[in-house]
């Protein structure tokens, strides 16, 4: 059975950077990325539907260690693809990762301190032996996203897509598109599609909040042309770092006030006496649920120039053409895109055993937002949600490079943490509103209110624990098959 230190599950943006870290921190280590698609990137390489970009600037959205060269700070998938794909060559990243490798299950053995990983390649199942599993897949299905059960789907006539499966050669060109969603995909896909369409319409259950952005950061890229590329990078991370959290500390200290300043920017981007109460005033307030952005505008520009438009209504069922509304009224369509959410699936969809007993993920808590209590030797990759996602991916991966020293410098082989406070409450890991969260609460781990099992959405407090913290912790429980440390 071949032998590495560490799987990494996943090629895309979390997993690249996991490799980064492990290379340059530990060079003698030996690792392997398995993913189960064809190519690296993720997200990024999955998505095809028209219009799709970053949701964060990437001066936070990219690497800490790579600087983000482009004049767009909102940027395009295929822009986010090269990026991503340039740092998996000029590290070496690409000889390390097994394409169409997916990981089924891992099972741990406290008497060799590894993982036995369950593997499927290209139909074979085989097994792998590691020290560290590292899931760094994300948070969805790739497989497969999520659409409500809609009545009468079967009588539509015309061409029913979900944005995660977007057909190549797909031509709307002067067709009737009905975009069912108010989500970031839906607020990107409505402008890309109004430019060539006959029409879109965005029909939303109930409004979400949008912001307009600027597609490209004035700032950022005169600190690049004054300061150059490394050192213009790192002033626009740290100003937009700032920025992002300010804006969510005013949303959520002060909800009213901040409801009414973007209504007012909304208002301003449409039409004199358009119905902004009807369409883009949510029941909820700001950041309980995360703000769209919207370059430049452009979802604005199209409902302001008539080519697209906004109703907000729910569905009675579809028709032979089109969707009947419970208002009464009807959406003829030639296409219906169903920009309806996500299938969450943290780990990739692993199952997990430690010495032969099953892990229920929905019984775990979180230790640092990196480790699973009592699950040895499992790091996971989990970003921010109210900020740039690669922000905390980042830390994550420094704190773990730092736990593997540790551990190398005692000696210990394994490390598991222990949920010690029973007393303490727990809530679910991502404790957010957002339907495709609440459709799994019950079947995700759980955090913690304070301490390391406090799931933290603060990059200063992150930066503070993860990079400059301690390791070493009377949470955390090592072992060692052999108490003699590495260094003797």
């Amino acid at each position: 059975m071949e032998s590495v230190d560490v799987v990494i599950v996943g090629a895309g943006i979390s997993g690249i950077g996991a490799a980064y870290y492990l290379q340059r921190e530990h060079p003698g280590r030996s690792f392997a990325i398995l993913e189960s698609r064809g190519a690296t990137g993720g997200t990024w390489d999955l998505f095809r539907y028209p219009g799709i970009r970053s949701d964060s600037d990437l001066h936070t959205f990219g690497y800490e260690f790579k600087p983000w060269r482009d004049e767009h700070a909102i940027a395009t998938a295929d822009k986010i693809l090269a990026y991503l794909r340039e740092t998996v060559d000029e590290n070496g990243i690409e000889d390390k990762i097994r394409f169409h490798h997916r990981v089924l299950g891992a099972a741990w053995n406290s008497a060799d301190a590894r993982w036995i990983v369950d593997v499927e390649h290209d139909g074979v199942r085989f097994e792998l032996s590691a020290n560290w599993l590292f899931c760094a897949g994300g948070y969805y299905r790739y497989d497969e996203g999520f659409t409500p059960e809609f009545a009468g789907r079967e009588r539509f006539g015309g061409q029913i897509i979900h944005p995660q499966h977007w057909p190549e050669d797909l031509d709307y060109t002067g067709k009737k598109v009905v975009v069912i969603g108010s989500g970031a995909t839906a607020v990107t896909l409505v402008p890309s599609m109004a430019a060539t369409a006959g029409h879109v319409t965005m029909l939303q259950r109930s409004p979400t909040y949008v912001m307009p952005v600027p597609a490209k950061d004035g700032f950022a890229n005169t600190a690049r042309k004054l300061l150059g590329d490394d050192r213009g990078y790192a002033l626009a991370r740290r100003k937009n770092i700032a920025k992002q959290r300010g804006v969510y500390t005013f949303c959520q200290k002060y909800p009213t006030a901040a409801r009414w300043l973007i209504r007012r920017i909304n208002a301003s981007k449409l039409p004199a006496g358009y119905p902004v109460d009807e369409h883009f005033s949510p029941r909820y307030n700001p950041w309980d649920q995360r703000l769209c952005a919207v370059p430049d505008a452009d979802l604005f520009e199209a409902i302001s120039n008539g080519s697209a438009s906004v109703v907000t209504d729910r569905i009675s069922s579809f028709t032979e053409t089109g969707v009947a509304l419970e208002s009464g009224r009807e959406l003829d369509a030639d296409i219906i895109v169903t920009a309806t959410g996500l299938n969450v699936q943290l780990f990739g969809g692993i199952t997990l055993s430690v010495d032969g007993e099953p892990v229920d993920f929905a019984q775990t808590v979180a230790y640092k937002g990196i480790m699973l209590s009592g699950v040895p030797n499992f790091a996971f990759a989990f970003g921010y949600t109210n900020s740039s996602w690669t922000l905390k991916v980042g830390l994550l991966c420094e704190h773990f490079c730092r736990l593997l020293r540790y551990m190398d410098e005692h000696g210990y082989d394994s490390v598991r943490p222990e949920f010690d406070d029973p007393g303490m409450p727990t809530k679910p890991l991502l404790d957010f509103g957002a339907g495709y969260v609440q459709r799994v609460i019950d079947e995700i781990p759980r955090q913690g209110v304070r301490g390391p099992w406090q799931m933290t959405m603060n990059y200063t407090v992150d930066a503070d624990v993860l990079r400059n913290g301690p390791v070493e912790d009377s949470s955390l429980k090592f072992g060692a098959l052999s108490r003699i440390p590495a260094a003797l």
